[in-house]
């Protein structure tokens, strides 16, 4: 027994077979970030009083400087999963719903990028 229309049939909409991936992607990074946020309030708690010399030594230490990328990279396209079901569901304008994805895609690329350049110019003295 099928619950769809007989309209819906003749016109064969459905799923677009993308949510899925989405919302696996979602998950992971969501599993992902928890040990990472974990990792990154401890160290900072145990660097609150700490100078910047001691916070650019932190940064420089290998271990710290790829964590802390990663720590970025997933956050920051867990944030863009996350925004970008918000504006699917919640903007009903095709142009504004577009344009909106698009500046989203853009804007934490470019935040990521430069976070993620930022921590590497630390690591490497630059």
């Amino acid at each position: 027994m099928s619950m769809r229309t007989p309209l819906g049939k003749v016109r064969g909409l459905g799923s677009a077979k993308e949510g899925t991936e989405h919302w696996w992607m979602q998950r992971l990074t969501a599993i992902a970030l928890v040990p990472l946020t974990i990792w990154f309030v401890v160290s900072l708690v145990a660097l609150i009083d700490a100078g910047h010399a001691t916070m650019v030594a932190w940064i420089q230490n290998p271990f710290s400087a790829a964590l802390l990328i990663l720590f970025l990279g997933t956050g920051f396209y867990h944030l863009k999963l996350g925004v970008q079901v918000v504006i699917e569901d919640y903007v009903h304008a095709e142009g504004l719903k577009t344009a909106s994805l698009i500046a989203l895609t853009f804007a934490c690329w470019l935040v990521a990028l430069v976070s993620i350049i930022a921590v590497l110019k630390i690591a490497f003295g630059g």
